[in-house]
């Protein structure tokens, strides 16, 4: 009989098991129509998301229920009538809570909330900011056309069946006065997967779509800036042509790194931003590709009433994003641009300055040269007196010698010595000089 292999033998992965359970991360939840749901998204990152994962952890432990292992990103708890599923994302956390309502009259069922439930939701307070708020129905309705007519503004209706036709969601996107942004989906023989599966990707095409849509508030918020730097730039090299000199060219290079530095900060701002709206707007077409089968007659479907709205503020954003990327190239090239009329102007001053350090050197080589001959002369004129000391001495002490006819006949001789000696000095330094230094072995 042969052995069953144990793969503990082998060394793991030490994100085998992370990379391989994110697949049934944040299943779907099986449900039973009739319900309602409370979809709640709150806008938390770094500390904001510690504190309210705690607080989450707290609410769980306070009634005896498992709370979140440490690592987990999805926990879901039954707590009185309903359920409530936990998800934290890379900014923001969702809260979202079910219960069952098949006795209330569907005509009422988005007018109130059940009081266990509301009473759980006030306990579950958050430090994010609230940016989703849903409010979801579920209803086995056999006419879902005239259902949704009479729950949302006909003007903004948008209505879709599923590919299987066992569903239609319908919604007009408007905030209610309590704030919420209400579904309606009928379930005309939806199995339960499917049903959880539909309510799930319902809640993250209107989860995703402000998130999304966060990037236009950046982009409008930009665009005046991003006028106003590309103005100044077009100034700055208007007066880069007309201008010369190299305090002026270091004056326009510190104002424009200046302007650089602005713009950069505001651009590093909304890069994370613009980046994330696309992911997002990726995320809803995605789930409503998904989704989408026939049209509900008369009324646009959720990707067109979408596309209309959302199109234009993905296409602003990635204006103001292109708009960026160029003008950040146009701010680097035109300081590097000033910073090589800076460097020439620095170079052609370093070259007058040696010129005039040439000259200054042939001048006191000339001066030099000017004051050996006179030196040969006072030299030889000391040389040649104590010569006649000499020549005198020997006179006095009674040799023939005529003093003066000796000192006259040592004068060239004299000179010229000094000539010569003083020359292979100079020579001798010179050639020094001119030596090429060898650096050392």
């Amino acid at each position: 009989m042969i052995d069953e292999l144990d793969l503990r033998t082998f060394t793991p992965h030490p994100q085998r098991d992370a990379v391989l359970g994110e697949v049934h991360t944040r299943p779907f939840t099986r449900l039973v129509s009739p319900f309602s749901v409370i979809h709640l998204g709150f806008l938390a990152q770094g500390e904001a998301a510690a504190s309210d994962r705690c607080r989450f952890i707290d609410f769980c432990l306070e009634r005896n229920l498992p709370p979140p292992a440490q690592s987990a990103k999805h926990h879901q708890i039954v707590i009185g009538p309903a359920t409530l599923r936990w998800e934290q994302h890379a900014e923001f956390t969702t809260f979202t809570w079910f219960w069952a309502n098949a006795n209330r009259p569907a005509a009422h069922q988005f007018d109130k909330v059940d009081d266990a439930v509301r009473s759980l939701i006030r306990a579950l307070r958050q430090s994010g900011q609230l940016l989703v708020a849903i409010r979801l129905e579920v209803e086995q309705e056999a006419s879902p056309t005239k259902r949704a007519e009479q729950i949302f503004d006909k003007n903004s209706l948008a209505m879709v069946a599923t590919k299987s036709g066992a569903g239609v969601a319908a919604s007009d996107f408007r905030v209610d006065e309590k704030g919420f942004t209400k579904i309606l989906v009928c379930d005309l023989g939806l199995t339960l997967h499917d049903l959880g599966a539909l309510v799930q990707r319902l809640l993250e095409i209107e989860t995703y779509r402000p998130l999304a849509l966060l990037g236009l508030s950046a982009a409008l918020e930009l665009a005046p800036s991003v006028d106003r730097i590309d103005r100044r730039l077009v100034d700055a090299l208007e007066k880069m042509q007309s201008g010369a000199g190299l305090q002026f060219n270091n004056q326009l290079l510190a104002e424009l790194t200046a302007l650089a530095a602005s713009f950069e900060r505001g651009a590093t701002g909304s890069l994370f931003r613009f980046g994330a709206s696309r992911a997002y707007n990726e995320l809803v077409q995605s789930r409503l590709s998904i989704i989408e089968g026939n049209d509900v007659s008369g009324y646009p479907t959720w990707s067109s009433f979408l596309a209309r709205r959302m199109a234009p503020a993905m296409r602003t954003c990635a204006t103001v994003e292109e708009r960026q990327a160029t003008l950040s190239v146009k701010l680097a090239r035109a300081a590097d641009l000033l910073r090589t009329r800076v460097d020439v102007e620095i170079e052609r001053q370093h070259r007058d300055l040696l010129h005039a350090i040439n000259e200054r050197a042939r001048q006191q080589l000339r001066m030099q040269c000017t004051v050996e001959g006179l030196s040969v002369g006072a030299i030889g004129y000391y040389v040649v007196s104590l010569f006649g000391y000499l020549a005198k001495g020997a006179h006095d002490v009674g040799l023939r010698v005529e003093p003066s006819f000796l000192t006259a006949a040592f004068v060239p001789i004299a000179v010229g010595v000094i000539w010569v000696v003083s020359y292979n000095i100079r020579k001798r330094h010179l050639k020094h000089d001119d030596a090429p230094s060898v650096a050392p072995d």
